[in-house]
């Protein structure tokens, strides 16, 4: 964190003109040389007087009034599909929907459908909201019992708007069998469940509205994965891999790798209708977002695919990939056992484990082993993988005109930054996942993410204890100086630099661990958005401001 390890990565950068190959929604990202700030943070972590125990889509409009003042361009938000399956804790992992569509449930501001502030609403809504975190089961739990009780006593009349109809209309598409999978589920009716999403929608629209009307761009989250139990498996299931997990190889992030849970994409069966469901997909998230980022982007290129008879994320392998058949590992001197795993993709052949045993091999064999190792995992497929990419990329990303964003963090192929700088896909910056050349303008830096420890627990965890504000100041200015197009930071680090405000127990800042598969994504901001507004921010407002402005990010 020190100055000069954070500076060097972007001495002599250039800042090109227009160079994206199509025209953008959001005007701005076009602009000649434009860089911009901004601000992340999960919905569900967003906190008003208003809310339900959790963050709701009108929260936004504080939050763009508080960029707008500050003058940064985009607000950032992870995924916000629905992702309910019984309501208990694993719910609350938002990369893991039950639809690539449905909107989230629990976002939904009750007194827009008609819910009054009653005293015993407002004991509950009080008691809700006085937690620290989000309690999802027991917010779940109330807040859909209101949810029914608002659909009882006005959903009918809601269903003959000309307002709905044309929504529904525009969307019967997954709509239909969305509604459908929940109401199987639930043993209820599917009007209900499109009752929900035509106000969430129209809900999350007027806040995209307004963010509009203020200069101010939001940026989505595209998950890698959808679920096994979702809507779109069910009624699609031969456009995933239902026998394996998507996942990750032991990185920066978990040292035994990484099972998330949720099925692979079958390509070729994608391919059959060019790509139709991404193209889809994308299109909606065009409705209510300028820029995207594209999660683990390295799982278009190949992923870490883990046979659903295996937890771990270490018994995985790439797919697709060219593997070695058992001749081929016989001529080079080299047993099986201990060193490859079948590949469930190509019968009969192997690929290198990615935590081989060697203690059974002689020097040579060590050796010839390494060697292969080596090759497989970094040298092998680098034509192969990036032309598996170029079949793919190129057609989502002519689905919509937002700005794309990649996550390319943990192991990247060597072929990954040359096919986002052809594209233009901008990459992630991070000083902790140094990739070992300069920060390129087409790129996002950040000083953490959700999966990561904000600023201040890095440096306690460093040993050196909390942070002063000016610290904090100090590495957000290095970040902000860059040549980076955009430079987007946790909303905990922007509020860290002032001391008075901010959190006090910084260690339960941290969203997500990905090495614990049970973690509970419950993160809620311990202060209300509107008192960024408010006389006691307004040193940090002015604070931000002049950063954003002297680094020449003023929106």
């Amino acid at each position: 964190l020190k100055s000069a390890e954070v500076v060097d990565h972007w001495i002599d950068c250039p800042i090109p003109g227009c160079p994206f190959p199509m025209k953008h929604s959001a005007e701005k990202f076009d602009r000649a040389g434009f860089r911009g700030a901004g601000v992340v943070i999960p919905i569900f972590s967003l906190r008003s007087p208003r809310d339900f125990g959790i963050g709701e889509f009108r929260d936004l409009h504080a939050l763009v009034d508080w960029a707008s003042a500050t003058g940064q361009s985009i607000i950032q938000i992870l995924p916000i599909n629905d992702t309910t399956r019984r309501g208990e804790w694993k719910d609350s992992y938002p990369y893991s929907p039950i639809s690539s569509f449905a909107l989230h449930p629990l976002y939904l501001h009750l007194q827009d459908v008609g819910i009054k502030e009653t005293a015993t609403f407002k004991k509950l809504q009080g008691e809700l909201n006085a937690l620290p975190d989000v309690d999802y089961p027991r917010v779940f739990k109330e807040k859909t019992a209101l949810i029914r009780k608002a659909y009882d006593t006005r959903g009918q009349k809601d269903l003959q708007s000309k307002s709905y109809l044309k929504f529904y209309k525009d969307n019967a598409f997954w709509l239909d069998e969305y509604s459908q999978f929940c109401a199987q589920r639930d043993s209820n009716e599917a009007d209900y469940h499109r009752w929900i999403q035509y106000h969430l929608d129209k809900q999350l629209s007027e806040e995209v509205a307004y963010a509009r009307s203020k200069g101010i761009s939001l940026k989505g989250d595209l998950p890698i994965g959808v679920s096994a139990d979702s809507a779109d498996a069910h009624f699609h299931p031969e456009l995933f891999n239902l026998d394996s997990c998507a996942g990750a190889p032991p990185d920066y992030f978990s040292k035994d790798g990484q099972n998330w849970g949720f099925p692979t994409y079958n390509w070729d069966e994608m391919a059959k209708d060019g790509y139709a469901w991404w193209k889809k997909r994308l299109k909606k998230m065009s409705e209510y977002f300028d820029a995207f980022r594209i999660d683990h982007i390295l799982g278009f290129f190949r992923i870490w695919e883990i046979p659903i008879k295996y937890k771990s994320g270490l018994m995985g392998h790439f797919n697709p990939a060219m593997p070695y058949s058992k001749e081929d590992i016989y001529r080079m001197g080299l047993p099986l056992e201990g060193l490859f795993l079948e590949d469930p993709r190509h019968e009969g052949c192997y690929q290198p484990m990615i935590t081989p045993d060697t203690s059974h091999l002689d020097n040579w064999q060590k050796d010839r082993f390494n060697a292969l190792y080596t090759d497989f995992f970094y040298h092998r497929h680098n034509d192969f993988w990036r032309r598996n990419a170029e079949h793919k990329l190129p057609e989502l990303l002519s689905a919509s005109g937002m700005l794309a964003c990649g996550e390319d963090l943990g192991m990247v192929p060597d072929c990954v930054p040359g096919v986002m700088d052809h594209w233009k896909i901008l990459s992630l910056e991070m000083t902790q996942m140094d990739k070992g050349h300069a920060w390129p303008y087409l790129s996002v830096c950040a000083t953490s993410s959700h999966d990561m420890a904000n600023l201040r627990l890095q440096n306690a965890e460093a040993g050196k204890g909390d942070m002063h504000g000016w610290e904090v100041r100090r590495i957000l200015w290095e970040h902000l100086s860059s040549c980076c197009m955009l430079a987007i930071f946790p909303i905990q680090d922007w509020i860290a630099i002032d001391e008075n405000l901010r959190r006090k127990d910084f260690e339960n800042e941290r969203i997500n661990d990905p090495a614990d598969p049970n973690n509970h994504w419950k993160y809620r901001l311990h202060l209300n958005v509107e008192d960024l507004l408010s006389d006691k921010a307004s040193d940090l407002r002015v604070q931000i401001e002049g950063l954003i402005k002297d680094s020449s990010r003023y929106n």
